[in-house]
């Protein structure tokens, strides 16, 4: 399949940084049991995979600004293009030997009227040979064959994808999420937590989820994740309905096909605001 030079760029950045995280990630298991602990090791196999990515985009694409999990934003506020990056989505994953881990890169563009939408994304499990890909208004993608969300419309035969809060995800958001899945959980085939947001929106554009929510999302969480669904026939929003093109800060994130969408942002918009 005919890459476009943006597209060409993002998975050869990809697949180079999946290199050393891949060989990172087959230490991880020996790395349980040593006095140090695997902490610092993931972190800054995490950054090696940031500056590798940071190093290749900026020279195939010098002046695009950045905003990367690691080291934030940069290049100026008066861009026209910037990457979207997380260098390794499902750091717990990755800590615990768990193969569910991604590189997540997605690519924004300011038009002249300052409006911005995203344009492409790429989503690569190497451990998985999965490349997750799209572009707007070219399609998306899982490596060359194409992707479209799931067409079912009933909830006792559709499973969902969320991200459960954990210890340093701050209280107040412990109750809405409680309230949505307890909502949700008897009327569903399934609701999974797989510690990967990136991949989580990639399995719903693939058909393997039909939903999928989470409070307090970070842009590189799920910026490439968005256009991939949105290219595969299915919505992403806020709990508010509105765009995420222009995704800049924390999100609480709503996707889902066509049929479950609505649905899904009413009661999640709902929870958020009864509490």
């Amino acid at each position: 399949m005919r890459l476009s030079p943006h597209m060409t760029v993002m998975q050869n950045v990809a697949q180079k940084a999946a290199r050393s995280l891949l060989r990172d990630f087959a230490e991880v298991e020996q790395l349980q049991v040593s006095i140090k602990g695997p902490g610092d090791f993931v972190s800054q196999a995490d950054m090696r995979a940031e500056n590798t990515i940071r190093e290749e985009l900026t020279r195939a694409r010098p002046g695009y600004a950045f905003l990367m999990e690691e080291s934030g934003a940069s290049g100026g506020d008066n861009w026209t293009w910037r990457w979207i990056v997380d260098p390794l989505d499902g750091t717990s994953n990755f800590l615990h030997g768990i193969p569910h881990w991604a590189i997540s890169i997605g690519l924004q563009r300011r038009h002249p009227d300052g409006t911005v939408e995203l344009v492409a994304g790429v989503v690569y499990n190497p451990v998985a040979h999965e490349m997750f890909w799209a572009e707007k208004g070219v399609g998306a993608f899982l490596n060359e064959r194409r992707l479209r969300v799931s067409a079912r419309r009933k909830l006792s035969e559709s499973m969902f994808a969320t991200g459960i809060p954990f210890a340093k995800v701050p209280v107040e958001r412990h109750r809405p999420f409680g309230r949505i899945l307890g909502s949700l959980m008897p009327k569903v085939a399934g609701i999974r937590r797989c510690g990967a947001a990136a991949l989580d929106l990639a399995w719903l554009a693939a058909g393997r989820y039909e939903g999928y929510w989470e409070l307090g999302l970070k842009p590189w969480d799920c910026a490439a994740g968005i256009i991939i669904v949105l290219e595969a026939g299915g919505y992403a929003t806020d709990d508010e309905g509105r765009e995420l093109g222009g995704i800049d800060e924390d999100v609480n994130i709503v996707a889902a096909n066509p049929h479950f969408h609505t649905q899904l942002k009413d009661l999640v918009h709902g929870a958020l605001t009864s509490a």
